[in-house]
């Protein structure tokens, strides 16, 4: 299935008037629904509940993607009456999203995958206080960012391995893993072309861990200030650096690929992989494709 069909599936439960009108939602985390969509398919004992399983997943993740975006400041400093009930609103949108899952499954007497989904959430809410936890105390380093971010995309999607068999079960977890660490550094590498996200993006924690004393320092005192963080960021590469880990995640998931037990799905599932390739230059994407 289409990317087009399944976000309309995904859609039809998260309509809500108030909530499209009065609230900013996260992005559609289409890349892992599909790489989701189409594993399933090749499932026997799942191909049949697959789009229901994708439309589930989608619920989930945009729930806890919703409530990742609401803002903890006091309501004051953010427009006051206003801000506050765009807070709440996202508060009740994530809930909103939770509750639909809960209910798809229950309907369709999946209860054991209502435990594996709610096992996963609080796994997952475990990741994000130790990782911002972290991020706040100025504790990360480059990589550990990098592991924590990948997690926190992927951790949902690894309660689906037990619907897989075979080699298909063994892979997964590596497979979306793979693909959740070249999603991020997409977006750490397109952070870099929009100055006011640039704090606690990669390159931060990049300069905290390879930069001089001083440069250390200025991060620390600059990381909220784009105009001053910027040339910081030019000039340990970050840009190019990022590039270049991108191109070596996406190596590592085209192995991953080949290694399918069935030359059908992997075909299917490059073009999940042509954005990656396209973001890290022609003449290595070019190389990197006839690798694989």
């Amino acid at each position: 299935m289409t990317r087009k069909p399944l976000a309309q599936l995904a859609q039809k439960y998260m309509d809500y008037d108030m909530i499209s009108i009065h609230t900013d939602l996260p992005e559609f985390p289409e890349g892992r629904i599909r790489l989701l969509h189409a594993m399933l398919a090749h499932q026997p004992a799942s191909a049949t509940r697959k789009e229901m399983l994708a439309v589930v997943a989608s619920l989930v993740q945009m729930g806890l993607d919703t409530h990742d975006m609401v803002d903890d400041g006091p309501a004051p400093e953010r427009g006051g009456l206003i801000a506050m009930r765009a807070r709440q609103l996202k508060v009740l949108a994530g809930d909103y999203f939770s509750g639909r899952f809960y209910n798809i499954l229950s309907q369709a007497g999946q209860i054991e995958m209502v435990r594996r989904l709610g096992d996963a959430i609080c796994e997952l809410n475990r990741i994000k206080v130790h990782f911002y936890s972290r991020m706040k105390q100025m504790k990360l380093d480059a990589e550990e960012y990098l592991l924590h971010g990948a997690e926190l995309k992927s951790g949902l999607f690894k309660s689906f391995t037990h619907l897989m068999g075979g080699l298909y079960e063994r892979l997964w977890p590596e497979v979306v893993g793979s693909f959740a660490r070249c999603e991020l550094l997409l977006q750490e590498m397109a952070r870099m072309e929009k100055p006011g996200v640039l704090g606690g993006s990669w390159g931060v924690w990049h300069i905290l861990q390879e930069g001089t004393e001083e440069d250390r320092r200025a991060v620390v005192e600059k990381k909220d200030d784009p105009s001053l963080l910027r040339p910081l960021l030019d000039k340990y590469s970050v840009s190019e650096k990022l590039a270049g880990l991108l191109g070596q995640a996406v190596a590592h998931l085209q192995s991953l690929l080949q290694r399918l037990p069935s030359d059908k799905l992997a075909k299917e599932l490059q073009p999940l992989v042509e954005p990656f390739l396209r973001a890290i230059g022609p003449v290595r994407a070019t190389a990197m494709t006839e690798l694989g």
